[in-house]
């Protein structure tokens, strides 16, 4: 049962002090000693004689390194705490069951796809699973293991509340459907982005402040992945100010460094220009 790697070598061991009775007696002496702690009988009375431990000093207990599973434990409880209640017959069970037969994922990657998105161990393989899974092949997602170890929050996501209205969303960015699956094929993490948060602020900044449009994004869908604020104005300003036109992947997908290597680049061949043009 795939389940039980995560229950493997949690148990933390401890350490037992040495039990030890401080005497000054001979070895053969207080092996003697020790025999009278037995319980002695007779027919009249019984008498127990007991030893009296000497203090001993504080008990020290040693924690190793706790193991990798437990540790997983930790954040799959943490980010889907109805795990701890659900039935292991009825609900993970089926969910394993699900990513072997379904999608293909060898037994020894279970715990990967777990660790990545606890909430897949909390879905209903019938209601939920499946049916996200028949839509995306349908969009022309064909290698489900990948899908799995890579993108299995798009499996958790609902098909009539998230996947479908992001994907009409594009669409209605004007481009065509086909164009706007394109994209996500492209681009999975697209199904992950808030249409209020993500895509609207950021395709508005890129018509009204960059003056690009749809054309844009369906060259570079990632796009929509970069931050708004920490890199998409801040560059395009800082480019607008040096008098520089960059492609978008170009302007976005450069380190700070790189950045900046580009905009003095383009400024000493806009400055030779302008030389040879007067």
């Amino acid at each position: 049962m795939p389940l039980c790697s995560f229950y493997a070598s949690t148990s933390v061991p401890v350490v037992k002090p040495q039990q030890s009775v401080a005497s000054s007696k001979s070895p053969s002496t207080a092996a003697a000693s020790v025999a009278t702690i037995v319980p002695m009988r007779s027919a009249a009375t019984a008498t127990v004689t007991t030893a009296v431990p000497t203090a001993s000093p504080a008990l020290s207990l040693h924690l190793p390194e706790l193991p990798s599973q437990f540790k997983d434990l930790g954040r799959v409880f943490g980010m889907c705490l109805s795990v701890l209640t659900a039935s292991v017959r009825a609900d993970l069970r089926p969910v394993f069951a699900f990513l072997s037969e379904d999608l293909g994922v060898p037994e020894s990657a279970h715990r990967r796809v777990v660790i990545k998105c606890p909430r897949v161990l909390a879905c209903s393989v019938r209601d939920q699973l499946r049916p996200a899974l028949i839509y995306l092949r349908r969009l022309g997602f064909r290698d489900s293991r990948a899908l799995a170890l890579q993108d299995p929050i798009l499996l958790v996501s609902s098909v009539e509340r998230t996947l479908a209205p992001k994907l009409e969303f594009l669409a209605g960015l004007g481009m065509s459907r086909d164009d706007a699956i394109a994209m996500v094929l492209r681009c999975p993490a697209l199904f992950t982005f808030s249409i209020k948060r993500n895509y609207r602020p950021k395709f508005e900044y890129l018509v009204d402040a960059m003056d690009g449009g749809v054309e844009d994004v369906k060259a570079f869908p990632q796009y929509f992945a970069f931050s708004l604020e920490k890199r998409i104005a801040p560059r395009h300003r800082t480019a607008e100010d040096a008098g520089v036109a960059l492609p978008l992947p170009d302007m976005l997908k450069a380190t700070d460094v790189e950045f900046r290597e580009m905009l003095d680049k383009e400024r000493e061949l806009l400055q030779e220009q302008t030389a040879t043009t007067d």
